[in-house]
């Protein structure tokens, strides 16, 4: 599909035969794929990065797919987490959904359903990312009836602090 040359994705996983070949799968259907083979690694590429969504193992050494969901909601607003794991219960599943996880797929994989998650978690960054730059335009318009320019200036500066 068309769509899926856009979709940037941040692959990680410790187990690297399995991160090659699921990251080969990816980019033959497409998607532009960046793999990491551990939590800070992965940190370190989403810092450069810009991705849209995130397909992350739960269980790593260090830092763990949990706390790296934790971490990459936190500094990147839009990016969408998709969990992928072999060691999949009921409880890190409500956990990965209560900390924002888009979905949580277990290994053995489907790939035409990690294909298709991908697909719909770049949606939803979408619709949330158009929905926060409709606010936003919304709040300038507000801000700019009744200031200054230099007050316009001020006003814009405290909503882009909000944005980060």
């Amino acid at each position: 599909m068309e769509t899926n040359k856009k979709i940037k994705i941040l692959l990680v996983d410790d187990e690297v035969k399995f991160l090659n070949a699921i990251s080969g799968r990816l980019s033959l259907k497409g998607f532009e794929v960046t793999t990491a083979a551990n939590g800070d690694d992965a940190i370190n590429a989403a810092q450069k990065g810009g991705f849209d969504v995130a397909v992350l193992d739960l269980q790593m050494p260090g830092t763990d797919g949990s706390q790296l969901l934790e971490i990459l909601k936190e500094k990147h607003k839009f990016i969408e987490i998709i969990m992928l794991t072999g060691h999949a219960t009921v409880d890190s599943a409500i956990e990965c959904t209560k900390l924002g996880a888009f979905k949580y797929l277990e290994k053995p994989y489907d790939f035409d359903k990690l294909v298709e998650a991908l697909q719909q978690a770049y949606q939803a960054r979408m619709e949330k990312k158009f929905e926060s730059n409709q606010k936003r335009m919304e709040a300038i318009q507000k801000i700019s009836m009744g200031n200054s320019p230099l007050g316009l200036l001020r006003e814009m500066a405290k909503l882009d602090d909000g944005r980060k």
